[in-house]
């Protein structure tokens, strides 16, 4: 059964009368109700009761009527639905964090604007460390992920870069270096320090580790933390000292501290990832979105 013999019909219920619901349709009469009739036989029974001045429906007519508009009713909406889709105003939009990024007030400023703008676009957000990240954008169990910087498997996907942070020190309060405003890593070569797991995020752990080296010792690792942002729990506890992004120093912790680390070069950035042949318009929606807020900021 065609679509096009349910709008017919549901033209001539509603008007009851064929010479207007041909004009309602912007067809002619006659082949008007030669449809209705084909329809009628198709179904095995009588919609319509012919009359003088105009049409009634039958019992089975009425009945067909609610059904037809629902039917009707449902097609315009999958074809708006999918049309939504793509054009990416609607739909649904995977992505991930690191889970030191999620400290970082850009991203959410970013996402809080991008829901203002499509608001018919559903955000699915999973928290996962970076080798996580990466092995689920690969596999496309993820539109893009927030990631952080080094990462040297990033390196096959698109990245757009939202920020470039300095790596700060934390220590415990009972630590002499404390009161000091800014401090050097080799100040430090005593101090055990906290990291995270190696395959949480490889680059940047080799990245703090070599800058240690450059600065004249092999840093004393201690327990790892299970996450970047786990870590400065580990420093209020004592387990030493560590080096964390400055956006984390709004998480707050009794007895620790945040200072400037005089290794300039130490720092890490975020970016956005995502495959190079993804062509969703929801995703170029979010990278536009992205694009603006940068634009706005410098």
């Amino acid at each position: 059964m065609e679509l096009r013999y349910l709008r017919y019909f549901v033209a001539v219920a509603q008007t009851r009368n064929f010479t207007r619901a041909a004009e309602m349709l912007g067809i002619s009469q006659p082949p008007l109700s030669q449809q209705i009739l084909r329809l009628e036989r198709e179904i095995g029974t009588p919609l319509l009761k012919r009359l003088t001045r105009g049409v009634e429906l039958t019992e089975a007519g009425e009945a067909f009527y609610q059904d037809a508009c629902q039917i009707l009713d449902l097609t315009g909406h999958a074809l708006e639905k999918a049309k939504g889709i793509a054009r990416g105003v609607t739909g649904k939009l995977s992505l991930g964090f690191a889970s030191s990024v999620a400290f970082h007030q850009d991203i959410f400023r970013l996402l809080q604007t991008f829901q203002q703008q499509f608001p018919s676009v559903t955000l699915l957000p999973r928290e996962a460390s970076m080798s996580s990240l990466m092995q689920d954008l690969q596999e496309g169990l993820l539109d893009a992920a927030f990631v952080r910087l080094p990462c040297e498997t990033s390196k096959t996907f698109n990245l757009k870069l939202i920020a470039s942070e300095k790596m700060q020190i934390v220590l415990h309060n009972a630590h002499p270096l404390s009161t000091k405003q800014e401090i050097s890593l080799s100040q430090l070569s005593d101090t055990p320090m906290v990291m995270f797991p190696w395959e949480i995020a490889p680059s940047l752990y080799e990245s703090i580790i070599s800058a240690c080296v450059r600065a004249g010792f092999q840093p004393q690792t201690g327990p790892h933390a299970p996450q970047l942002s786990s870590i400065i729990g580990m420093v209020s506890a004592g387990f030493g000292f560590a080096l964390v992004p400055q956006s984390l120093s709004c998480v707050a912790m009794p007895d620790i501290s945040f200072h400037p680390c005089q290794e300039a070069s130490l720092t890490t950035d975020i970016a956005l990832a995502w495959r190079r042949w993804d062509r969703s318009p929801t995703l170029q929606h979010l990278l536009d979105t992205l694009t603006q807020q940068l634009n706005v900021d410098t």
